[in-house]
């Protein structure tokens, strides 16, 4: 059975010392014994804090992003060596927002994944299409489109490393999200992709996310789904009590 995961994405919020309150918080508020995996991804400035608060209680920490390179004359990037020694053990690749705001292409994405799974951090690939493409049903050529060239290169023990996370563009931070079915017709459109790439062993071990707009109102519907094997959360997960509660429940979800 694949374990839940529940992932809080900061986005470019909270100072190392906001970091500080938020994860003691947090932890007077989560199960102590909670099922499933949690995982917080604050800015850089924090990882370093807040890998030392979490690294005796059983959270994983991971980073919003990472550069390909190992180190070097890459102004404002951040390699994976540096990314360990904070204890990051995920790291977000291809997120929307770097997709649409910085124009990362699938080569980067691709690249940024590869030296991620080199290194032993686990990429979390988002995949996930415009209103304009949801609106002319081109959300699967789109996705398949993202997940090929994502994964291009990856054998199937790398491949096994990979958590996707679908995030639908139009559901980021809009207060819409996909209905629990539609997510899980995606989701499981992405298994059945992997099936195929792969086969079905990979494809019944990789865990899928759901993103975009999650609460603590919608995220016992979408994990009752077969495919989406936990959340990626936004705006929710900046609140230690909203997110403790997303946390709970899929911690309930997962026994």
């Amino acid at each position: 059975m694949r374990n839940r995961l529940v992932a809080g994405n900061w986005k470019m919020n909270k100072t190392p010392a906001q970091t500080d309150v938020f994860i003691n918080r947090f932890l007077e508020l989560v199960d102590s014994n909670h099922a499933a995996e949690i995982l917080l991804l604050p800015p850089f400035t924090s990882l370093d804090w807040a890998g030392k608060l979490l690294a005796a209680v059983g959270i994983s920490l991971g980073a919003q992003d990472l550069y390909f390179e190992p180190g070097g004359p890459f102004t404002g990037e951040i390699s994976t060596e540096m990314l360990l020694a904070c204890h990051c053990s995920y790291v977000l690749v291809g997120h929307s927002e770097r997709r649409t705001i910085l124009n990362e292409n699938e080569t980067l994405v691709n690249r940024k994944v590869l030296a991620a799974t080199a290194s032993g951090i686990r990429p979390i690939l988002c995949v996930g299409e415009t209103l304009t493409e949801h609106q002319q049903r081109k959300a699967r050529e789109r996705i398949c489109f993202q997940l090929e060239h994502g994964l291009a290169g990856m054998d199937q023990q790398d491949a096994a490393s990979v958590v996707i996370a679908y995030e639908p563009l139009w559901a980021i931070g809009t207060g819409e999200t996909a209905s629990a079915q539609a997510a899980q017709e995606t989701i499981n459109m992405i298994r059945k992709w992997l099936a195929v790439a792969y086969d079905d062993s990979l494809s019944r071990r990789i865990r899928i996310l759901y993103g975009g707009s999650v609460n603590p109102e919608n995220t016992a519907a979408l994990l009752d789904q077969p495919d989406i094997d936990g959340v990626l959360v936004g705006g929710a997960s900046l609140s230690p009590e909203t997110f403790a509660q997303i946390a709970n429940c899929a911690g309930q979800s997962a026994t």
